[in-house]
């Protein structure tokens, strides 16, 4: 019974440890994603693009008897 208070124990250290890396993780900015604005505006035609192509073919899809 005491082996399972142990490992008990030390899973609880190493998920506060894990816990502890991830905030100081987020907080420096590990996370943060700095090539897709920059790369985003270069397709955002493509995208406005594609939305009107759709929008067109579905109202040729309704006039259509």
């Amino acid at each position: 019974m005491s082996v399972i208070y142990l490992l008990i124990s030390i899973s609880i250290i190493v998920a506060i440890f894990f816990f502890v890396a991830f905030i100081r993780a987020v907080k420096t900015g590990q996370y943060d994603d700095d090539y897709t604005p920059s790369v985003r505006m270069l397709f955002d035609d493509e995208l406005v693009k594609k939305a009107n192509d759709e929008h067109t073919q579905i109202n040729e899809n309704n006039l259509k008897p």
